[in-house]
């Protein structure tokens, strides 16, 4: 008898976790796939973080930590905020997380009551309308499509703000497009928003190393709505420390306290050896992290290059994170042995099954005209993955 919940009975699974697990179990029979469905960088940990997890635990740090997260840390954090992004905050405006999915849902879940609305730029990453779900919000969509770039403007913006909107949820570098709001394009959204005072921003950040062309901007360099701005960020992405679960939030002090208060009954602090690992991240040596950009940038221009050669596919230029999203639009109506091709699930599901190319498709991220694929991995498997998927588009028809 099913009895769970309806709260997790309507709760959707992750498409991303999906198509990876899809694509294990084909390995297991002895397919040969090419997985790009994960964003999950393909380096090593530093060796200087791992090295100060190592001595941590011979220095016996193996007891609770505090709930928000180890002093040095969090004070580290702090002074990065205000040294690096000039944002001045302080250690009491920063709470360390079970990664930086976990200081997503503390967030939401410290502010977003029953019929509350969420504007969400689309595409967006999976997790953010399943996390709106569960704290009783409404998602409310805003499309921006491949021809500007994934990134909505301040117009789009304030065409969906009405009396029930509590919250924006903004993502730069972007999962999944890859694309960056320039500082411009940051002050066009808050200048809109610092008309609406009740208005919540979350500023999700994990991929701020991950850049490629120009700086990484925050739109908590806004002065009018900093007050009101949620930053979210981690080691996963740039530190390469995906299995460390480490992120971080840095707001308003009373949302800190909230987000402590609710973290404190349902996972009390973050793993404290992982903790002392990410202190070394924070404040050691980032030539590793610089080194791994240098090999994602010459891998995004490679795919770049050849998915420009593969008819089907509409590509812009992403200029961070590690991902491509192609508007794959052109194959629906196509056919192959008879099943014909109708959205970008079929096509992901296509290249999982004659190409043997695991990627995700776009309705994940409320897109359903493209597919992301990410190049965290080597240039030899990307090279293969990409012929593969020329291949099988090739035999569209």
């Amino acid at each position: 008898m099913d009895k769970l919940s309806n709260r997790l009975s309507s709760l959707p699974a992750s498409e991303t976790i999906a198509m990876s697990q899809r694509s294990r179990e084909l390995r297991e029979k002895g397919v040969d796939v090419i997985d790009l469905s994960l964003g999950e960088p393909d380096f090593s940990t530093p060796s200087h973080i791992k090295k100060a997890a190592q001595q941590a635990i011979e220095d016996n740090f193996t007891k609770y930590p505090p709930v928000p997260g180890i002093p040095e840390l969090r004070e580290a954090i702090a002074r990065k905020l205000t040294d690096k992004n000039k944002l001045g905050y302080s250690a009491n405006n920063v709470v360390v997380s079970t990664g930086g999915k976990q200081s997503l849902a503390n967030v939401i879940y410290s502010l977003i009551d029953e019929g509350d609305e969420v504007i969400i730029p689309t595409p967006y990453w999976v997790s953010y309308p399943a996390m709106v779900q569960l704290a009783g919000g409404e998602s409310v969509y805003v499309d921006a499509g491949i021809d500007q770039d994934f990134k909505i403007t301040g117009n789009q913006l304030e065409a969906v703000i009405t009396d029930k909107t509590k919250m924006v949820i903004l993502n730069s570098p972007s999962n999944p497009t890859g694309s960056v709001y320039s500082f411009e394009e940051l002050k066009d959204l808050a200048d809109v928003l610092k008309k609406y005072p009740d208005v919540f921003i979350i500023s999700d950040e994990i991929y701020e190393f991950i850049i490629y062309e120009g700086d990484h901007h925050s739109i908590a360099e806004f002065s009018e709505i900093k007050d009101r701005v949620i930053l979210v960020n981690g080691m996963s992405k740039g530190f390469s420390m995906t299995g460390w679960r480490v992120g971080y939030i840095a707001g308003p002090e009373w949302i800190a306290k909230a987000c402590a208060r609710l973290q404190g009954q349902y996972t009390s602090g973050t793993n404290i050896i992982s903790q002392k690992a990410a202190f070394a991240a924070i404040t050691g040596s980032m030539d590793e992290t610089k080194e791994m950009v240098k090999a994602f940038k010459k891998r995004r221009d490679l795919v770049l290059d050849m998915a420009g050669d593969i008819p089907g596919l509409k590509i812009n230029k992403p200029q961070g994170a590690f991902y491509l999203f192609p508007d794959v639009s052109d194959v629906f109506g196509k056919s192959f042995n008879g099943n014909m091709i109708q959205n970008s699930a079929d096509v992901s599901a296509y290249l999982l099954e004659e190409g043997h190319v695991a990627t995700v498709s776009g309705s994940a991220f409320g897109n359903k005209n493209c597919i992301r694929l990410s190049y965290a991995t080597s240039e030899d498997l990307l090279k293969k993955a990409m012929e593969r998927i020329k291949d099988a588009f090739a035999k569209l028809k």
